[in-house]
């Protein structure tokens, strides 16, 4: 099965507009993996407008499913990820103030960038994962890096899927075979959701793990935490 790790960037906006602790983050990620996630994800990025560093640190104590840390691999960020040892870290490049992740690595660019950083996560026996678009260049890149997965950027996915579902899923499906073919593991996210989950799931059968966030947390508002966690669980079943 398809693991979902939930993504609790969303809770920690809700808690930073109202300052204060509430709602608890720790207290919502242990409920997320008592409905059912098998895993929890947090992007902290430099101005701390959602996670922050201090709530890495309380989730690294307390998660007991994977721990996924998100993020630009800064020398601040590196020394977060090194320090609390998730289960994986997800390297994505973001600039510091962008309001979210809207692209991928260029795994030719940045070749000799990402292995040197690779590298050190794997010396210390972190699982990596590189953001990537669904280009086939790039799977072949991201061969030669050193990296152990490919998270494969869905947010073109989701916009043109009511549009043309077959059309939309098609790059995803060849860069998700060629990911398989050059032995990488293979997770996805962005803008993922009940609409369009299923569909993605039933394609790339062989998917190791999405991360979803801002659709699960919108949606929990409506059918609470507990069932959609079951909602999000059932559309992974192929």
């Amino acid at each position: 099965m398809i693991r979902l790790s939930v993504n609790i960037n969303k809770v920690a906006t809700l808690r930073n507009a109202r300052g204060g602790s509430q709602p608890n983050l720790v207290q919502i990620a242990t409920d997320c993996e008592k409905y059912g996630a098998q895993g929890i994800t947090v992007h902290p990025r430099p101005d701390e407008r959602h996670i922050r560093y201090k709530d890495v640190e309380d989730l690294r104590s307390t998660v007991t499913t994977e721990f996924n840390i998100e993020g630009n691999p800064t020398r601040e960020f590196i020394d977060l990820v090194l320090k609390n040892k998730p289960n994986q870290v997800t390297l994505v490049p973001d600039d510091p103030g962008q309001l979210t992740s809207d692209h991928g690595w260029d795994t030719i660019k940045h070749k000799d960038f990402l292995i040197d950083v690779i590298k050190e996560f794997s010396n210390s026996g972190i699982r990596t994962s590189v953001f990537v678009d669904p280009e086939l260049k790039l799977i072949e890149g991201a061969a030669k890096i050193g990296t152990d997965r490919i998270e494969l950027y869905t947010e073109s996915y989701a916009h043109d899927f009511a549009k043309d579902r077959e059309a939309a899923i098609s790059p995803f499906v060849e860069s998700a075979a060629l990911a398989r073919e050059l032995g990488l593991g293979l997770n996805a996210g962005h803008d993922l959701s009940l609409e369009n989950l299923s569909y993605f799931a039933q394609k790339i059968s062989w998917l190791d793990e999405v991360s979803i966030g801002h659709a699960l947390i919108c949606d929990s508002l409506y059918y609470g935490l507990d069932n959609t966690i079951q909602l999000y669980l059932r559309q992974l079943k192929v």
